[in-house]
């Protein structure tokens, strides 16, 4: 059995100056961070806007269990193999949060012989980047509560203020506290929590920013709440925007470190899927395109979430053209979406299997209606049986769509020939271009129905009281235009995370709407997403240690 860690301890990294040499980025373009990782010097970056764009070609995945299923261990292994056909590939992911590093899942660096290192540090702080956000966050936070304080000179009333604190941990503690207690010099009392730092709107803005004014600016608009007399509160109107860019201008600089087999990845930014935009950041993306030949870009969780918001937000603003989608499925995921109890996942059960298959077709047919070539990438486990993965091809094959086995995860970029050649074979074609879901004219209410019948496969919404007057206050105040970003469950394709496979005759319930004005987009809250996650009844946390030596274990 392959150990995660013994194959990340055993790498034989390159210096990072090497890397970025392959690149053509020059050693004083390099901020290091030791001898394995460096920030990339934006102001290099700029030198790079006359040349032309590599190729895009996006990841997403089929519904999955808890744990993953394995869609950054594709998305590495993919750009090892294209390396291996003689293409120039680079890797985009996102920054792993300590939420789940400590909570379900375990460290998000890829797995096998397909991950990105050094893999300790890129799962325990990397660069910094989460806690500049948080710090950013709760700057304004800390601004905005000293301003009522002070005397409330904007006359912010403070029953509507959303501005929550962000902490970058599952703590479900933290959901609902009191703050401003203990007497008058310890401000005014009023009601708040505490969501998880990557759900934050700083860190959706980091990751859709362009430049340092860019940034600013959509800092400047993030709205904390409401005067006495209706009219929204901005970080601009409290004077803590330029303060915030501050803290974030080596944030703002992408991340460059190597794969098991040394191909170049930016790893920027870390926004959920299931409740922000979930994709890396757009400056870490634009960079790879002028400096590889293609790129391989992971969106969050399932192609419901992650995908769609990639083709509807991240690919209209930052003016993306994505060419291909590879769509990574597992037996074991399909099992589960067919019932299967998780700790049997592993065990043969080929009605289980084919009552899952109709989820694998689900998503398919979503890939289809953004009008892009689809490959299907079924990343094996070693409990696999051929006649599990024969089911799971023709459900493919039988939509028109090529379907590979993939094996990166015990094999590396070899194992994941295959699939190079079938993506490869997908770029080759008439280029085609992405067909976004909705108009941006459409109604807010018309683009959350939109996505629910057509995404979801809902018959409908159904906006619980007082909703329909927020989105009308919304479209009144001018931002009726700016798409929408569902934040639901990625655990179906419904709202309740107990409706697996492909449900029929259910409802989405959109319980809130958030103005994201900053990173450029409405939230709707459906069903029972959490913006601060619990920890499990057995954390992650649990199985990790450090030895005398500084060897640390447990973060698969």
């Amino acid at each position: 059995m392959i150990d995660n860690l013994e194959v990340a301890r055993q790498a034989r990294m390159k210096p990072i100056a090497e890397i970025g040499r392959s690149l053509g980025i020059p050693e004083d373009a390099l901020h290091p961070y030791g001898r394995h990782i460096a920030k990339v010097d934006r102001r290099f970056l700029k030198t790079l806007a006359d040349r032309p764009d590599g190729r895009l070609v996006l990841v997403t995945a089929t519904t999955p269990t808890p744990a993953g299923e394995g869609k950054t261990t594709t998305t590495v292994g993919l750009a090892q193999a294209l390396v291996r056909r003689g293409r120039r590939a680079m890797v985009c992911l996102r920054e792993p949060s300590l939420g789940p590093c400590f909570g379900v899942k375990g460290g998000a660096a890829g797995g096998g012989y397909s991950q990105v290192v050094p893999m300790e540090q890129i799962n325990l702080h990397f660069t910094g980047d989460i806690h500049a956000v948080g710090a950013a966050h709760n700057l304004l936070a800390a601004m905005l509560d000293n301003h009522l304080q002070q005397g409330n000179a904007l006359g912010i009333e403070p029953r509507t203020v959303r501005w929550r604190r962000v902490l970058d941990m599952n703590d479900r503690a933290l959901r609902h506290v009191v703050l401003g207690l203990g007497g008058k010099p310890d401000g005014v009392p009023r009601e708040s929590g505490f969501d998880i730092t990557v759900s934050s709107e700083v860190m959706a803005i980091l990751c859709l920013a362009t430049t340092l004014d860019d940034l600013k600016q959509r800092l400047g608009r993030i709205v904390v709440g409401q005067r006495r007399d209706g009219t929204p509160v901005t970080a601009a109107d409290l004077k803590a925007h330029g303060a915030m860019a501050a803290l974030l201008k080596d944030a703002m600089n992408p991340n460059l470190v190597q794969t098991l087999e040394h191909v170049p990845a930016f790893v920027h930014g870390g926004p959920f899927a299931n409740i922000a935009h979930g994709t890396s950041s757009v400056v870490a993306t634009r960079a790879a395109l002028k400096l590889a030949d293609i790129v391989v870009v992971e969106a969050g969780f399932a192609s419901d979430l992650g995908a769609e918001k990639f083709f509807d937000i991240v690919s209209r603003q930052a003016g993306l053209d994505p060419a291909a989608v590879v769509l990574v499925t597992t037996v074991r995921s399909l099992k589960f979406q067919g019932g299967a109890a998780r700790d049997a996942l592993g065990t043969p059960d080929r009605a289980a299997l084919e009552a899952g298959l109709p989820n694998l077709e689900a998503h398919l047919d979503n890939l289809a209606a953004f009008g892009l070539p689809v490959v299907v990438s079924i990343n094996r486990f070693g409990t696999d049986t051929d006649t599990e993965l024969a089911l799971v091809a023709q459900a493919a094959a039988d939509r028109g769509v090529p379907t590979v086995v993939s094996d990166v995860f015990a094999r590396g970029g070899e194992g994941g020939l295959d699939l190079a050649d079938r993506v490869l074979d997908a770029l080759s074609g008439e280029p085609r271009h992405f067909v976004p879901r909705y108009p941006m004219d459409a109604p807010l209410a018309t683009k959350i129905q939109t996505l629910a019948r057509t995404v979801y496969g809902a018959d409908g919404v159904d906006f619980v009281e007082g909703v329909e007057r927020e989105i009308a206050a919304l479209e009144a105040s001018g931002h009726g235009t700016l798409p929408v970003c569902m934040a639901k469950t990625p655990l179906s394709l419904s709202d309740d995370p107990a409706r697996k496979g492909r449900p029929t005759g259910f409802r989405i319930a959109v319980r809130e709407v958030r103005l994201s004005a900053g990173a450029g987009f409405v939230v709707a809250i459906c069903g029972q997403i959490m913006t601060m996650p619990g920890l499990p009844k057995v954390p992650a946390a649990e199985r990790i240690d450090i030895d005398d030596d500084g060897e640390i274990t447990g973060l698969f």
